[in-house]
């Protein structure tokens, strides 16, 4: 009888444990900002929440524009495995080197990711504002520009549409920031490095870039026409940014 009555105890104190464990659990769901956010509900954090609605869109951007040669709608293009990529260096001439189609890579991306997502910001600005309003806040947002930023290890997206909430006091926020780890700053670096070899001596030697970067696979694809189709991959992450490029062409029947 004692074991049976201190098998119930133990069984009382697990029930115990187990309710404030669940009472505290829900407490923490409700009062504490953000937590809601991973489960879809509203947050008290409006860069939390316009990070949250943005960044799938930002990153599917992202590695459209990167597999394309740095735009979204590419116009002078090679088909390759049933995809434009766009020409970053080209001549139509044989025997000619090639000359830079987008000389300011960096900033014309940055340029084309700033486009890309402006229905999508307008459409996140707008839930942040109905989010806001059903907890009883009172939301003025005023227009602004998007700045888009290509940096080291990441793209910052800067909205600077000040925002202020007001439910007793007000709170201001001069710009709401989105940030993608997405290491596309390398990548374009290394690709900008390979135009400059190909505008120059026609070719590139990928080998070096490869033994510098150890993280780096750089593929070369040559073509028939004289095309280079090129393909950098980070080993870690995946990420990719491929182009393609027209120097010194040979014509067809003439062994290089």
């Amino acid at each position: 009888m004692k074991i049976e009555g201190k098998k119930r105890g133990q069984v009382t104190i697990f029930i115990i444990i187990s309710i404030v464990i669940v009472a505290l659990g829900i407490l923490v769901y409700l009062f504490v900002p953000g937590i809601q956010t991973g489960f879809g509900v509203s947050t008290n954090n409006p860069n939390v929440f316009i990070q949250n609605c943005m960044e799938d869109k930002i990153t599917e951007t992202v590695e459209m524009i990167s597999t394309q040669g740095g735009s979204m709608n590419p116009e002078h293009v090679y088909l390759y495995q049933n995809q434009n990529v766009e020409y970053l260096c080209y001549t139509s001439e044989y025997y000619v080197p090639c000359v830079m189609q987008q000389p300011l890579l960096k900033s014309h991306i940055e340029s084309e990711i700033k486009k890309a997502i402006a229905g999508e910001k307008e459409s996140c600005l707008n839930s942040l504002k109905d989010n806001f309003e059903s907890q009883g806040y009172d939301v003025n947002i005023n227009s602004g520009e998007t700045n888009v930023e290509i940096l080291p290890k990441r793209i910052i997206i800067e909205f600077n549409n000040s925002l202020t909430l007001t439910k007793g006091e007000a709170e201001r926020y001069d710009k709401l920031v989105v940030s993608l780890n997405n290491n596309l700053y390398e990548l374009v670096s290394i690709a900008n490095s390979i135009l400059n070899m190909e505008a120059r001596y026609g070719d590139s030697e990928t080998t070096t870039y490869m033994n510098y970067y150890h993280n780096l696979k750089v593929e070369k694809d040559k073509q028939g026409d004289g095309t280079t189709i090129y393909t950098l991959t980070e080993r870690d992450t995946g990420n990719k940014f491929r182009f393609a490029s027209r120097s010194i062409a040979w014509p067809p029947g003439i062994k290089q």
